[in-house]
């Protein structure tokens, strides 16, 4: 017997950023829409914990128990008593540190399927309390949909949206890491009073609405000049992305994956062509938002 669960990539379409806390975190004003790129995670019954992976990129995918698949499956066995004995097979689709929320898709999904295979009985709420204690982004990503994250992330509050956005995602060649990212905000903001981070109404006010146009003047990221001061060429592709016709242009949270938001599905394809014709990104994706969270499929 094997589970399978496919679980969503994710843009943050504002990512307000607060000071350092003591706890070296950083409280966030995080607004989630998880989008059409999926991970397939694959759990069956071994002899022992084993990570296995494929697709692109997946090279890159840790192996061993750094892997947030494999701490999902550790943390839900030790809860309920059992041996975490499982093979996990990572079928990648969503671009590996990228800055949608790949890896923490993964452990969200590996906690479902898990939970699914094992028969835990686990409520909504105790998998909530594991994911945040995986990560910031792991609850997003088993909830889906669009979601405030609060705190570090972890606290969420739905959203509603009125319509399907449609999206192109530049995937960069190699990753940036997180950590890096923060500890350049953190720099670049030494001698600034950083404000306590919160949602725009105006951006909720689009989401609401389903106004694409009215979302594009309200994106926003606080990550994003840490993300260009370590990787000054990601300015070219988002100009490339907005010569060809975007509404406008980000980079995805903590980056180097660069987020355009285009009006309908052939802006879509134009945006994407033109990106892939410039040189300035690896590969263009399309997609739309909202999706689901995690699901048992």
């Amino acid at each position: 017997m094997s589970v399978t669960v496919r679980v969503p990539a994710k843009v943050n379409v504002r990512l307000a950023v607060g000071a350092p806390r003591p706890d070296g975190f950083h409280d966030l004003a995080n607004v989630f829409l998880a989008v059409g790129l999926y991970d397939e995670v694959t759990v069956t019954p071994a002899d022992g914990l084993r990570i296995t992976c494929s697709g692109p990129d997946a090279a890159q995918v840790p192996l061993d128990a750094t892997n947030l698949a494999a701490r999902a499956a550790i943390a839900l066995a030790e809860r309920h008593g059992i041996a975490p004995d499982v093979h996990i097979h990572i079928a990648k689709d969503i671009p590996v540190a990228g800055g949608m929320a790949g890896g923490s898709a993964d452990g969200a999904a590996a906690l479902l399927a898990c939970d699914a295979l094992w028969s835990t009985g686990a409520t909504r709420d105790e998998l909530l309390a594991i994911c945040a204690e995986l990560g910031s982004d792991v609850p997003f990503s088993l909830v889906g949909g669009a979601a405030l994250g609060t705190g570090r992330g972890e606290r969420l509050t739905p959203i509603e949206v009125g319509s399907t956005f449609h999206w192109v995602f530049a995937v960069a060649d190699g990753g940036l890491s997180t950590p890096a990212v923060y500890g350049e905000f953190d720099r670049l903001t030494a001698d600034t009073d950083v404000p306590e981070p919160e949602a725009s109404p105006a951006l909720l006010d689009a989401l609401r609405t389903g106004d694409a146009t009215a979302l594009a003047a309200a994106l926003s990221n606080d990550l994003q000049p840490a993300a260009l001061s370590l990787r000054p060429s990601l300015a070219d592709t988002l100009a490339a992305g907005t010569a060809a016709g975007a509404l406008a242009a980000l980079v995805s949270g903590s980056g180097p994956t660069t987020a355009f938001l285009v009006a309908d599905e052939e802006s879509a394809r134009k945006v994407a062509e033109a990106l892939l014709s410039s040189g300035t990104c690896r590969n263009a994706r399309t997609a739309v938002s909202p999706a689901p969270g995690a699901t048992v499929v």
